[in-house]
């Protein structure tokens, strides 16, 4: 499973509530959560991400409430995949349930810049950042996980027979 992207880049501690402002979550509507993803901590993330983007951040990333709100934001906003220092608990479990692909990489987080092209090779755990020719290595995603993301979700996944 391979993603392959432009970087947009965040900090420690992004919590859900700045990943989708609470104030929008009367709605499920996915393009409608979307369209405000990052919007109070980065106006212009809707105007700058686009299709197969890629999403470095810091330690912490989805820390707040347990709102699978935030990955269903990001993911529907165009990104493929989220790389982080670490990721609170509960967003993990959410992003993988609703099929966001995510990966904890320090080393690549701390190596990779807003703007720089970066490819993941999750099969193999390598993180490669095409601008400065550098590579990662990360834990590659276990099969049953990419299953998941690669059929759109847990639920996606259970009713194509990936996960029983």
């Amino acid at each position: 499973m391979d993603f392959n992207g432009k970087v947009l880049k965040y900090g420690d501690n992004v919590d859900t509530d700045v990943i989708i402002p609470a104030r929008y979550l009367n709605t499920i509507d996915k393009k409608e959560l979307a369209s405000h993803c990052m919007e109070d901590i980065d106006r212009d993330f809707v105007k700058k991400v686009s299709v197969g983007d890629i999403m470095v951040a810091g330690e912490n990333f989805g820390c707040g409430s347990s709102r699978e709100h935030a990955p269903i934001a990001i993911k529907e906003s165009g990104i493929s995949l989220v790389i982080a220092k670490s990721f609170a608990r509960i967003f993990y479990r959410n992003a993988i349930n609703i099929g966001l692909a995510i990966l904890e990489c320090p080393e690549a987080c701390d190596n990779i810049s807003e703007g720089d092209t970066v490819r993941a090779d999750l099969d193999n755990g390598i993180i490669y950042n095409l601008t400065t020719n550098k590579s990662f290595k990360t834990s590659p995603f276990p099969e049953f996980i990419q299953n998941i993301v690669r059929a759109g979700g847990l639920v996606e996944a259970i009713k194509k027979g990936f996960i029983k």
